[in-house]
């Protein structure tokens, strides 16, 4: 019987499977990914039995800032990151947390390769119901929090903030770690706490038990994210959580991710990676309602890194159309 090995040791999570299940030719890779929580945190941890089956051993590493992973992979220092499609952007061109890089971030993203596109968290605007704070136009001047200070989240949520109507200047942005975001906000450090969560998050469900909380809406008209951020829209329905008062749906955006490798990771690798995760996502999106969106999601949403070749001939041995941009030169 296969025999599964889990530890935590400093964020890191080694995920492996015993050496007579999979003989001595199982390939050993190295994973980083966000919160074990998290929707990205989730998937390579429920995925983990499953590559290993098909003789990928992955050691992943738990609750690391991803624009940071990005960089391990495109400088050969770590094999596979789960990524923001904003961060492999931003690399690309020199700008947010690589801006200082210059040409040297340009270079580094010629060696990133993706393999599958992943959904990302829901951000979630979240207020006390007796806040007083009902629209987004109620939030002009107050203490909004939009993010870690390094990671692409600022730039992702300033976006969604300007789509609401309000430009940077009419509120106090809070930057602090995700991990003390939620009680920054229940000790009244910020007015309108941005939480990237997956839809349905145990988290919130017990936040807002304590408290009663509304999730501020955009509308329709502003419900498109604009292009070049890696978000799409988003629905809250209404009584998704026990405490939220929220009559209607509330419309948010939600962000895109990918799985990431190194250049030079070998096909075979690339290949049972992405291979095992289609075969799988089914099962994932079955046996966790927090990733039911596995299921009828494109397999390509979110990519915009060139794919590598291992996931090229999954791809083609499937019969899914590749768009010409995301061929390896």
């Amino acid at each position: 019987m296969n025999r599964s090995v889990q530890w935590l040791s400093r964020g890191l999570v080694s995920l492996t499977l015993g050496a007579l299940s999979f003989g001595a030719h199982a390939e050993h890779i190295s994973m980083e990914t966000t919160s074990a929580s998290s929707i990205i945190g989730i998937i390579p941890q429920s995925m983990a039995g499953y590559w290993a089956k098909a003789g990928v051993d992955v050691q992943l590493a738990m609750d690391q800032t991803l624009t940071k992973s990005l960089l391990k992979i495109s400088r050969g220092s770590l094999d596979s990151a789960v990524a923001p499609t904003l961060a492999y952007e931003q690399l690309k061109e020199a700008k947010g947390p690589y801006a200082s890089m210059g040409e040297k971030a340009r270079e580094s993203a010629t060696s990133v390769r993706a393999l599958f596109g992943m959904p990302g968290s829901v951000y979630h605007p979240i207020v006390w119901a007796d806040s007083g704070i009902t629209s987004w136009q109620d939030a002009k001047g107050k203490r909004i929090f939009i993010g870690p200070p390094a990671g692409s989240a600022n730039a992702q949520i300033t976006a969604l903030l300007q789509a609401a109507g309000l430009k940077e200047g009419e509120y106090e942005a809070i930057k602090a770690p995700w991990g003390a975001a939620s009680q920054s906000f229940q000790d009244g450090q910020s007015d309108v706490y941005v939480a990237a969560l997956p839809l349905g998050s145990q988290t919130l469900s017990e936040l807002s038990l304590a408290r009663k909380v509304h999730f501020l809406s955009l509308d329709e008209a502003q419900a498109n994210a604009p292009a070049g951020f890696g978000m799409t829209r988003a629905v809250i329905p209404a009584h998704t959580y026990p405490g939220q008062d929220n009559d209607q749906s509330a419309i948010t955006w939600q962000t895109q991710m990918m799985l990431v490798v190194r250049k030079d990771l070998s096909d075979e690798v690339a290949y049972q990676l992405t291979k095992s995760y289609f075969e799988h996502r089914q099962d994932l999106a079955s046996t966790n309602a927090l990733l039911g969106q596995l299921a009828g999601m494109q397999p390509l949403e979110g990519v915009s890194a060139p794919l590598h070749p291992g996931a090229v001939r999954y791809y083609r041995e499937a019969g899914i159309s590749i768009p010409a941009e995301l061929l390896p030169q």
